[in-house]
């Protein structure tokens, strides 16, 4: 019941807000006038043809019809944005339309829009900022409640996804509220709190020795794959249904779990065996990194223990299983006990824990302090506990006000903590204990707005604004304490203290967020699940290809990060970062076992820069072919920050041709040639056409592959079920006119223009770091950040600092 009315009451009070902001907002004056006579005109004459209202099927699902003169609505500024870039580059009305208009009648129209929108944004910003009220994503608030209860809850089996906009989940117009959510909200504070309070004596630590001849797999399989010496364990496969589970590790306690397995490569001569560690509590499929603990390379001359903490569900466990042997079926014939191959030696896996350096736990220590515990017996919990006070009262306003505080991010009031000190009394009036009377204070906390929401006001940002904002910006989680305390001396807007403390976060543990994030987003590389490249075409596939497509780029990242090097980097660069898995699928030689290191590329690999990583040619392409129309779309927005138009959607995609009968080229020259694509795709297919040489999971080719009549295909041995195609062709034309036959030619004219390569990263970072996207306003802002740090050899790390002492990032 109290769930529900904290519920009800939190959505009504920020359904009231929501109105307040936007009834706040004043409209600027439409030129009513100017509108009738000579906008409207000019839409019925060149546009209604195509885009009328009437029509059953009006081209693009765009009709003008539902334009009006309106713009301090900010849906019709938007859809007048399409119309003035549509006008100024001339793409419509298109050419074959009859009586099109001049240059000069487009281009006036186009400054008219311009001016008008422009005039929309700036009386919103005044009323309401750039930014909307922006609530965490499920990233920021499990983070977030990491941080400020020190347990950890995984929040994507208690929220909702979230959607997002402008290519970022974090941004605040597609971050909203419904009570649904508010529910699931609760549902997560309760778990949370949960964790965080400590309610029975602290938990046994036990440290255990466990071999794998006593699990289940190893003692029960029908195959031959394991072959025991004493207490170590031979494991000759690498088939999946040969993993092995550490059953006799089945904690009945939640917790942090030191585990040291001790490890060798067996029968392989001088080279490691690689094997692989997840955790069942992440779930049973391995999807991108999700699930994976590691992978580690066991040395070829003695046994070596490998130690990490994991934390453990109650009831879940970890399984082995090592890279790159033999199947299971080929040893089996053979038996592990005669079987000459390489294996994979276990000698022993230790496991201690549960892990708590303190009683209390840390997180029940941030909300009660030292306080006191009494026993609180329960019928199915006898040696139950719960924290007590002298001065209930007291002390519930001394937690809360703390702990709203750190919630809050800022300086909490006494209006601030009226409601939440009003529910503790309330409880305590019902009899209720001292603690289930401060847990629900703290649970009104943590559903309220003021924690939910990131609070701006429009104009600069205070210091505790600012505080949050380059603390979600580069850590997704809440500011720690240095930065609360700074805010609160108002020292952190001073230029050298921001310089300072954005150098502290970058080089913090927790700046690995700002890698997985952004870069997970930028690239698109969080779709890398998003289909399944078919085995049949390409069998090389595994999951530590697909890991090691992901840790390469996110490596890349944060070596320009670190180094500060130049953001072309980003688009060609003379090294990457690899491992032997991925050296292997490049062609680079020399380079064996999971650890990753910085390599200087050859200068034929046709690598280097982002466009041609494993990870982003895979997310670029589908299971089965490559699109040079998705792929030229990809460069033209992530790295250009040119997006094309969405297709019409009347147009149908392009079925892969996988039997090989026809290129993508030939397919796609039915739309190249049609006047009404032309325009559109004579704008990004050439980019696409350049990374032809690359295949569905980044390998490079000379020619497709196919699953109909080509040339029979052999590697190490072994024929292909696939066949050789038709042969690529990587060449084209910039719109400039500029040729080039190669990515490597292509990434070099992609370079003339460093500038926009800056610009368009630089838009990126602001909507990330915001919550929202630059607009035409703050085009000039954009352009003296580009200027700041073209004169430091476009250093990535000093874009990084200019974006945060930016006006745009620093106002709401």
């Amino acid at each position: 019941m109290i769930s529900r009315h904290l519920s009800i009451a939190v959505c009504a009070f920020f359904a009231l807000t929501s109105l307040n902001q936007t009834l706040a907002a004043p409209a600027p004056v439409p030129d009513a006038k100017h509108f009738d006579e000579q906008v409207r005109p000019f839409l019925v004459k060149h546009c209604q043809e195509c885009h009328a209202g009437t029509l059953a099927k009006p081209k693009g699902n765009f009709r003008i019809d539902r334009l009006t003169a309106d713009f301090s609505n900010k849906p019709n500024r938007d859809q007048w944005r399409i119309v003035a870039e549509q006008l100024k580059t001339g793409v419509m009305p298109p050419e074959e339309t009859k009586n099109r208009p001049s240059e000069k009648e487009s281009k006036t129209l186009a400054e008219w829009i311009n001016g008008r929108v422009d005039a929309g944004d700036a009386a919103q910003r005044i009323a309401q900022g750039r930014v909307i009220l922006r609530r965490l994503n499920r990233t920021e608030y499990e983070n977030t409640i990491r941080d400020l209860l020190g347990v950890s809850i995984d929040v994507k089996t208690l929220l909702p996804a979230d959607s997002s906009s402008d290519g970022f989940d974090n941004v605040g117009s597609a971050l909203h509220l419904s009570s649904f959510l508010m529910e699931k909200y609760l549902e997560a504070a309760d778990t949370a709190l949960g964790q965080a309070i400590a309610n029975r004596p602290k938990p046994v630590s036990v440290k255990k020795v466990h071999s794998l001849k006593d699990q289940h797999q190893v003692k029960v399989t029908t195959e031959s794959v394991f072959r025991k010496i004493d207490d170590t364990v031979v494991m000759f496969a690498s088939s999946a249904w040969q993993e092995v589970h550490l059953f006799t590790f089945y904690p009945s306690e939640r917790g942090y779990y030191r585990f040291r397995i001790s490890a060798s490569a067996y029968q392989n001569g001088d080279k490691p065996v690689t094997f692989r560690v997840s955790a069942t509590s992440r779930g049973s499929q391995l999807a991108g990194k999700s699930g994976l603990v590691g992978y580690f390379d066991a040395p070829p001359d003695k046994p070596k223990v490998f130690e990490f903490v994991e934390f453990v569900e109650p009831r879940n466990t970890i399984r082995i299983l090592p890279y790159g042997l033999a199947g299971a079926n080929f040893i089996s014939k053979i038996g592990a006990d005669k079987y000459e191959g390489p294996g994979l030696a276990v000698q022993f896996v230790e496991v201690e824990g549960p892990l708590n350096d303190t009683w209390p736990p840390i997180g029940h220590q941030k909300i009660f302090g030292d306080l006191p515990q009494a026993p609180a017996p329960i019928y199915n919990q006898r040696d139950r506990v719960e924290v007590v006070s002298k001065a209930p009262m007291e002390d519930a306003e001394r937690i809360l006000r703390g702990f709203a505080r750190r919630a809050f991010r800022r300086t909490v009031t006494d209006d601030d903590m009226k409601p939440f000190l009003a529910l503790v009394k309330a409880k305590l009036a019902d009899k209720q204990t001292f603690e289930q009377a401060v847990r629900v204070g703290l649970l009104g906390i943590l559903v309220s707005p003021k924690f939910l929401f990131l609070e701006e006001k429009p104009g600069k940002l205070d210091d505790f604004a600012l505080a949050s904002r380059l603390s979600y910006f580069l850590w997704s989680t809440s500011p720690d304490e240095e930065l609360l305390t700074l805010a609160e001396q108002k020292k952190l807007s001073q230029p050298e203290v921001l310089r300072q403390q954005v150098e502290r976060l970058l080089k913090s543990p927790k700046a690995v967020a700002f890698t997985e994030n952004f870069v997970g987003q930028w690239l698109a590389l969080r779709e890398i699940d998003a289909t399944e490249p078919s085995h049949a075409v390409y069998p090389e596939f595994d999951h530590m290809l697909k890991v090691a497509m992901i840790r390469e780029t996110e490596l890349f990242f944060e070596e320009v990060l670190k180094n500060d090097l130049s953001l072309a980097n980003f688009v060609a660069s003379d090294f990457t970062m690899l491992n032997g898995r991925l050296a292997k699928h490049y062609g680079i030689p020399d380079i064996v076992g999971w650890e990753f290191k910085k390599v200087t590329l050859p200068k034929d690999s046709h690598r280097g820069g982002m466009m041609t990583m494993a990870s982003v040619l895979k997310v670029t392409a589908d299971g089965t072919s490559t699109t040079p129309v998705k792929r030229g779309a990809w460069i033209m927005d992530r790295m250009l920050g040119k997006p094309p138009p969405d297709a019409p959607p009347d147009v149908p995609s392009l079925p892969p041709d996988i039997r090989g009968s026809t290129t993508i080229r030939e397919q796609l020259a039915k739309h190249r040639n049609a006047s009404a694509c032309a325009a559109c795709h004579a704008k990004f297919d050439f980019a696409g056409f350049a990374l032809e040489s690359f295949d569905v999971i980044g390998g490079w080719r000379d020619n497709y592959r196919t699953t109909g009549n080509g040339g029979v295909v052999f590697v190490d041995g072994r024929r292909m079920s696939y066949h050789l195609g038709k042969k690529v062709d990587p060449s084209d034309v910039m719109p400039d006119g500029q040729k080039f036959q190669n990515v490597d030619e292509f990434k070099q004219l992609l370079l003339r223009d460093k500038d926009q390569i800056a610009r368009s990263l630089t838009t990126k970072l602001l909507t990330y770091a915001t919550g929202g996207p630059p607009e035409m306003s703050d085009k000039a802002e954009i352009e003296a950040i580009v200027a700041a740090i073209k004169r430091k050899d476009y250093g990535f790390r000093s874009l990084v600092h200019e974006v945060v002492l930016s006006k745009v990032f620093q106002t709401k």
